[in-house]
């Protein structure tokens, strides 16, 4: 799935997201592609923050519960307390959410939940100050027993254009 005109920016192809992605969001991919070592997906426990060291500012890691689904947000970098405002650690993401609509942010969770894969976003936008800004996040599915996603993990950058 990609993108198309008047539609939400996302894709869930690795070739588009290579495309369009910063060399970190690039990176940070190839990180979390390593650490499945052949495996749909890896844990929780495969990644080390030592190894993240880089990424952690952009990084939001989201417990998934199940029936009826709930997805909170355990730990929150600064990159995305900084865009909201306010810190959202603790909080359902369907109450404290950074997309163009609650719908549309679930949305890309669900692909992720649902699908087992990486989902990329993008957008370009005005900030309330008169800055433009480019932003894009990668989600990706981390699961403990290899076949049931359990959190996960995503990676923010976000840039001032000129």
């Amino acid at each position: 799935m990609t993108a198309e005109a008047n539609t939400y920016p996302r894709t869930t192809d690795v070739a588009e997201m290579r495309r369009r992605a910063t060399p970190a969001t690039q990176a940070f991919y190839d990180y979390w592609d390593a650490k499945r070592a052949g495996r749909l997906m890896p844990a929780r426990a495969d990644l080390d923050p030592v190894e993240m060291k880089a990424w952690l500012p952009g990084i939001q890691l989201i417990d998934v519960h199940e029936n009826p689904r709930r997805l909170v947000y355990r730990l929150v970098g600064e990159v995305e307390v900084e865009m909201r405002g306010f810190s959202h650690q603790g909080r359902e993401v369907g109450d404290a959410y950074f997309a163009v609509s609650r719908e549309e942010a679930l949305r890309n969770y669900g692909l992720v939940i649902d699908g087992r894969s990486m989902v990329y976003d993008w957008a370009r936008y005005k900030t309330a100050s008169g800055f433009h800004v480019s932003q894009e996040t990668i989600f990706l599915p981390l699961s403990d027993d290899g076949e049931t996603v359990n959190k996960v993990i995503t990676f923010t950058v976000v840039a001032q254009q000129s």
